[in-house]
């Protein structure tokens, strides 16, 4: 199926199956990371301890009774916005929530598969900011340099993959919150095509502009977690057909005509790329033609993407923190944005979700002519941790999106995208670059990425120090 290439899902199913590990021995594994790193990179807002105990010895009867699966008895962890029977989903804010009585779709779906989830991981407060901090639960740090922030909204996830705490997590994506953490911390992400993972119990969130994702240290790993998850709930608004992602792990791609653009879509702030994130980008571009592909410089024509973003992102900000228990505790740019969400609410909302059909055939242009798009994931390396403290709203969302300018129109479309790592700065931060495709291009983009990882080799290079879980334990 995957032949060589590297899967710590892949190594942990087969060692499982042949009977040299456990799923309790994982999991209690898995467990002890998880304490011996929370007291600095605080990923996790909910541990399950016990609970992971109990569904890895289910693991194990299920494995002594001759079940295989790519999942069953793997240690993972899922994101704070995602509902697991027994916890709160608190989704970042502070306050008493109370425990959740049934799974969300995607998590029934990791259950299924033979899954131990151990933990729910840190996210800011209903997934605003692309930095993982809060009064809620503190701050989360970034396994490759704890002065800076591992992004956010995923931050928790991706924190847990890149320190070796479980080797996959599921993450949610509503502006670059898989990508963007992903980016600064060395990992693959991918953000699915919209529906691809169920939203339910929700029939979309955030006015669809947020789906749920998968963060992997290897392309190997994200798809398998990815195909795992994937499927439709009857409730769902969005359902696409299913596409085999599986398979493309296999088939190296066609050669490809791939557009490489720098210049983000419109913003109303001064756009400056750091020139480490350009340098990067332009490698990962030359890897590509190093690689049989071509690679031309091409500006897509966006449109006005922007003025259809902030309607539906403050109206799903303003429904979210009408459910939070205590209100007043919220932050105070989450009251601002949830005011939008009315400013914008009715007509001008309307108006944002029917300029989705027109926004897309006029980026469909540009895949008649080109097969993906190349982009820096983010316009600088990892912010420091605080970055965002003390500023007001249009400062915040100032510093987002001089920061953070390339991810979001890819969740106004709707279409799939994926985080590569693309290397570091000189004093060693994690930098990434951007695949970005059409309608249902899943497949296509993990086969190149996977192409590419085989020529980069980005996994075999992990965080020292606290990141370096694994040496720690050894």
């Amino acid at each position: 199926m995957t032949g060589e290439r590297a899967s710590e899902l892949v190594r942990m199913a087969r060692e499982l199956g042949e009977g040299r590990v456990s799923a309790r021995g994982l999991a209690q594994e898995a467990l002890r990371r998880i304490d011996a790193t929370q007291g600095t990179l605080n990923a996790f807002r909910w541990v399950r301890d016990g609970d992971a105990l109990r569904d890895a010895d289910e693991a194990d009867r299920r494995l002594r009774a001759g079940e295989r699966g790519t999942l069953l008895g793997v240690p993972l962890a899922v994101k704070d916005d995602m509902d697991v029977a027994g916890l709160p989903t608190a989704f970042g804010c502070p306050g008493d929530f109370p425990a959740k009585r049934t799974d969300s779709e995607a998590v029934r779906r990791l259950r299924a598969a033979g899954a131990v989830i151990v933990g729910k991981t840190n996210t800011p407060e209903l997934g605003q900011w692309p930095v993982t901090e809060g009064p809620a639960f503190g701050v989360t740090r970034n396994p490759w340099n704890t002065a800076r922030t591992p992004g956010g909204s995923s931050g928790g996830s991706a924190a847990a993959v890149a320190a070796g705490i479980v080797p996959a997590a599921l993450g949610s994506d509503g502006a670059g919150s898989v990508r963007i953490p992903a980016a600064w911390t060395h990992l693959v992400g991918i953000k699915p095509q919209r529906g691809r993972i169920s939203a339910w119990p929700e029939r979309e969130a955030f006015r669809g502009l947020t789906c749920g994702g998968v963060l992997a240290r290897t392309v190997t790993d994200a798809a398998l977690l990815l195909a795992a998850v994937s499927g439709s709930h009857t409730g769902d608004l969005h359902r696409p057909a299913a596409v085999d992602l599986v398979a493309a792990l296999a088939r190296p791609p066609r050669r490809l005509r791939i557009a490489l653009s720098l210049r983000p879509a419109f913003a109303a702030v001064h756009h400056r790329l750091h020139p480490e994130v350009r340098a990067a980008t332009l490698r990962t571009a030359r890897r590509l033609e190093a690689l049989g592909h071509e690679v031309v410089a091409e500006e897509p024509r966006f449109g006005p993407v922007g003025l259809t973003f902030v309607p539906r992102s403050m109206s799903g900000v303003r429904e979210w923190a009408r459910r939070v228990p205590e209100r007043r505790l919220l932050d105070g740019r989450t009251h601002l944005n949830a005011r939008g969400g009315l400013l914008f609410g009715g007509a001008v909302l309307r108006a944002a979700r029917a300029a989705e059909g027109p926004l897309r055939s006029r980026m469909g242009e540009l895949f008649g002519r080109y097969d993906v798009l190349l982009t820096p994931t983010t316009a600088a390396p990892p912010l420091p941790v605080g970055a965002l403290d003390g500023l007001s709203g249009r400062e915040t969302n100032s510093v987002m999106i001089t920061a953070c300018p390339y991810a979001w129109p890819w969740n106004v479309l709707g279409w799939p995208a994926m985080n590569v790592p693309a290397g570091f700065t000189a004093d060693g931060l994690p930098l990434g670059s951007q695949l970005l495709g059409p309608s249902d291009g899943e497949p296509l983009l993990v086969s190149l990425a996977a192409q590419l990882e085989d020529a980069e080799r980005w996994f075999e290079r992990r965080p020292e120090g606290i990141g370096n879980v694994d040496e720690a334990a050894a």
